[in-house]
């Protein structure tokens, strides 16, 4: 009986101080929150003004940013055109001198 007495007594207080740790870690932990909390708090203000500044910053960019696409759109749009235009002459020269090479080969021929 002392043998299983002694291993209860000392499983038992193994346990009762394993419950103690888990209290006090439990403590702890909870004013490292509160002690933290206030530091928190500052780094998420100071997250939000450098975020605004950074937006206030960023906004003549993008401001500048659409204006350039808004000029470059209309200049691609007029080469464009022009490319068009000028394509649309090339295929035209083509066909002509295509088919007056046809007419000239027929015209040997014939003759």
């Amino acid at each position: 009986m002392g043998l299983s007495t002694f291993f209860k007594n000392l499983f038992g207080s193994a346990k009762k101080t394993t419950n103690e740790l888990a209290d006090k870690a439990e403590i702890a932990a909870e004013h490292a929150k509160e002690t933290a909390k206030p530091y928190l708090e500052k780094a998420e203000t100071f997250v939000e003004e450098k975020f605004k500044e950074v937006k206030e910053a960023s906004e003549p960019l993008i401001e500048k940013a659409e204006a350039f696409t808004e000029d470059a759109k209309e200049t691609i749009s007029d080469y464009a055109e022009k490319a068009t235009d000028a394509l649309s002459d090339v295929i035209k020269n083509v066909k002509e001198r295509t088919s007056d090479d046809r007419t000239n080969k027929i015209e040997e021929d014939a003759d």
